[in-house]
């Protein structure tokens, strides 16, 4: 998938300022789960993506702004800059809780650890996490109403040419349900359907996907 191997083919006019035709969008990730989202939810506009040449080989920035959208801006100015003339795009995403007021946010992957919570049957980063989701919601009212949510930058040569966001609504339950997925899928309660994130298919997933709702908003202001 390196050396901006394409996921969908294209044959669509882009409109953004300083975009010209048929060019392709390279993603700022190698993650997988992250590019098949996006290549699903690229492929109803025929726009090709791609993954950013030698992404794995170029110096990640610090992350350390106060919102989705601050460091989806940093990374996109960052990479775009380190591979001039390419469009290129970068997320930021993660869980907020209304109760907690957005927490965990931008801190979703590292929430346990920075708080320094450590439980001696759970090594693993995702399990922590959700244990102290679940430590930091005791007391508080139910339903415990929360949203994925992914923002998007899309940028050249460092310049940020356009943003936009996508969520999926959901509550955090007490206890998880599911082995599917990662992160806080299993606590992450979808009230029409009655399953958790961890439970559902792949198939399902992607026609949900924060990060497929927010590329699809940013591709409808192509049009």
């Amino acid at each position: 998938m390196m050396g901006g191997r394409s996921y969908i083919s294209t044959h669509r006019i882009c409109r953004f300022p300083n975009v010209t035709l048929h060019e392709t969008i390279y993603v700022a990730s190698s993650n997988a789960g992250k590019l098949r989202d996006f290549a699903a939810a690229a492929a109803v506009f025929d726009v090709n993506i791609a993954v950013l040449p030698g992404v794995k080989e170029i110096l990640a920035p610090a992350e350390d702004g106060e919102t989705f959208e601050a460091n989806a801006r940093l990374k996109a100015e960052a990479y775009s800059r380190v591979r001039p003339g390419l469009l290129v795009l970068a997320d930021d995403s993660g869980l907020e809780v209304d109760a907690l007021n957005g927490a965990p946010g931008v801190r979703s992957a590292r929430y346990a650890d920075d708080a320094g919570f450590d439980v001696i049957d759970s090594e693993d980063a995702d399990g922590r996490n959700n244990l102290y989701l679940l430590e930091q919601l005791h007391g508080h009212s139910r339903p415990w109403t929360a949203r994925y949510r992914c923002v998007l930058a899309l940028a050249r040569d460092g310049v940020i040419l356009q943003t936009a966001s996508g969520a999926v609504e959901g509550e955090i339950i007490s206890e998880p349900h599911g082995t599917g997925g990662f992160g806080y899928d299993p606590l992450f309660w979808l009230p029409r359907l009655g399953k958790t994130m961890g439970e559902i298919d792949l198939e399902t997933k992607q026609k949900l996907s924060h990060r497929g709702r927010a590329l699809k908003a940013l591709l409808r202001q192509t049009n």
